[in-house]
């Protein structure tokens, strides 16, 4: 028996058929490290949450970092699911295991507490710093092994918990750190749409349907686990989108299209097209995208996204420099950015957002000034448009070109981040720029190994601050540095190797060596 497709609940809309379910023998949390309307707005999250919740016989709760109390009680939980998305995220997985009285290391839970799993782009990428706290660990694309190795913990649940880790380690794309030795990483294609299935009032983005136009982007920046995590770029078939955008509109006005890089779609003119037409006979819809390829400012796209509400438009530019976005593969000229400019003015907007990294490998002085060049050349070409940069420093990640790379010393970084301050503020463009101190130890995780097991356990029970990353490195002997700033042979063995991953480390080399050369 079946409710009907759309059960309010709450401030929330649920856009799926949910079983009614009188007879549970399986229950599970599943954790987001962060408040709940981050959750609401977490499609990934949300899509997992929606694939189990309609099976049948599993008892399923949405459980955040902000949540007071359970309708699961603690010991009826038989399995837990957590998002693991960022690199700081493992301080708030580590206050809900304690707050829920589990040990933190998965051999020093007992047989009788609930299995716990990860997945997420931190965990595919480089999950050796975890190894120790996670029973099992999905590497990659999560909407099927999630729920395959869901339904085989309800299936097996009367066994040992060894018995079901050794039938668990057979799925492809899942590791069990105390069996599997490698790992092929998960790459699914893209044979449905995936879209919000709840929305939610409480949500970051209230009210708002996000729906997935692809996924992956071919650019490939040397530096952005987003690309190199998704490759190959895979598109929504155009008809499923449409579907989607209906299915969305029946309940909000509010649509996010989500995707790296989601004008590469082959038919994304249309998609724009199909909103267009719908605003232009009276339907009140607000529409959202992540940022656009400079290629994509197009008059049929800008249009639309401005006729749907949108008065700023964000550019990843990356640097200031045309030969530093060489080095990173982001080939972009000065002219095409003012081509961009052109067609985003003439549309009505008001406004561009650059994005830009700074500590890039092989970067000058000259390279962080030609920020400063080119925005002045902006506001003089441009009077009355406004531009501004959000700016974050080089953090080298696992599985991209850049990995072998080390950061830049802070000291330099934020004489960088002062001056480029300073001097915009002369011109009247904002900026903003990512701590430096912070990302040094984003890098730290980011290419750590299983020797940082218990210096960030440690690090979660001094508080987290700055101050406890530093005196946990003392007290277990890290070299920090070795981590964040060393630079690595390209012979070096990295401690995610053993994930079989595409491309493989043998194409990373090559393309890191040039993008390295280019001049």
């Amino acid at each position: 028996m079946k409710k009907k497709q759309v059960m309010q609940v709450s401030k929330e809309t649920f856009l799926y058929e949910r079983p009614i379910k009188k007879d549970y023998d399986f229950n599970m949390w599943f954790y987001f490290p962060g408040p709940e309307s981050f959750a609401m707005s977490s499609l990934g999250y949300l899509w997992l949450y929606r694939a189990i919740d309609m099976l049948d016989g599993i008892d399923i709760e949405r459980v955040y970092d902000d949540t007071k109390t359970t309708r699961i009680m603690r010991d009826k939980i038989d399995l837990i699911a957590m998002s693991f998305t960022f690199d700081m995220d493992f301080m708030a997985i580590f206050k809900f295991l304690e707050w829920n009285k589990f040990e933190l290391k998965a051999k020093d839970r007992k047989d009788t507490d609930p299995i716990i799993f990860a997945g997420g782009p931190v965990i595919s990428s480089n999950p050796e710093p975890y190894k120790e706290i996670f029973d099992f660990m999905i590497i990659g694309d999560g909407e099927g092994v999630n729920l395959e190795a869901t339904k085989l913990c309800h299936k097996l649940k009367d066994l040992p918990k060894s018995k079901i880790l050794e039938e668990i380690s057979k799925l492809e794309g899942v590791y069990v750190p105390s069996i599997n030795k490698s790992v092929k990483k998960i790459t699914r294609k893209l044979t449905e749409c995936i879209y919000t299935p709840i929305i939610s009032e409480s949500a970051f983005f209230p009210n708002t349907f996000i729906l997935e136009v692809e996924r992956g982007c071919a650019n490939r920046c040397g530096f952005c686990l987003a690309s190199y995590l998704n490759l190959p770029i895979r598109f929504v078939e155009y008809e499923k989108i449409i579907e989607a955008i209906d299915l969305g509109l029946k309940h909000t006005k509010k649509l996010a299209l989500l995707g790296a890089q989601i004008t590469a779609h082959p038919r994304f003119k249309d998609i724009c097209k199909y909103i267009e037409t719908k605003i232009d006979n009276g339907e009140e819809i607000e529409m959202s995208v992540s940022s656009l390829r400079v290629d994509s400012f197009i008059p049929e796209v800008v249009n639309t996204l401005v006729k749907a509400g949108q008065k700023n438009l964000t550019l990843a530019i990356e640097a200031g420099s045309e030969r530093l976005r060489r080095v990173i593969n982001k080939n972009l000229t000065e002219d095409q950015i003012y081509k961009a400019i052109d067609v985003a003015r003439d549309c009505g907007l008001k406004g561009i957002k650059f994005y830009g990294m700074i500590g890039i490998p092989t970067e000058t002085q000259e390279d962080i000034e030609e920020i400063v060049n080119l925005s002045k050349r902006i506001k003089q070409k441009y009077k009355g448009f406004d531009i501004s940069f959000g700016v974050s420093t080089f953090v080298p990640k696992a599985n991209t070109p850049f990995q072998w790379f080390g950061r830049e010393d802070e000291k330099s970084l934020e004489q960088k981040s002062n001056y480029l301050k300073k001097e915009l503020h002369k011109i009247g463009v904002q900026i903003s720029i990512s701590s430096a101190k912070w990302d040094y130890y984003q890098a730290l995780l980011s290419r750590g190994d299983d020797k940082l097991t218990d210096f960030v356990i440690d690090v979660y029970k001094l508080g987290g601050k700055l101050g406890a990353f530093k005196k946990a490195a003392k007290e277990h002997k890290i070299d920090t540095n070795y981590y964040a700033t060393e630079n690595y042979s390209y012979d070096k063995h990295l401690a995610w190797d053993f994930i079989e991953i595409k491309p493989g480390k043998d194409f990373l080399i090559e393309e890191s060596k040039r993008l390295i050369s280019q001049r």
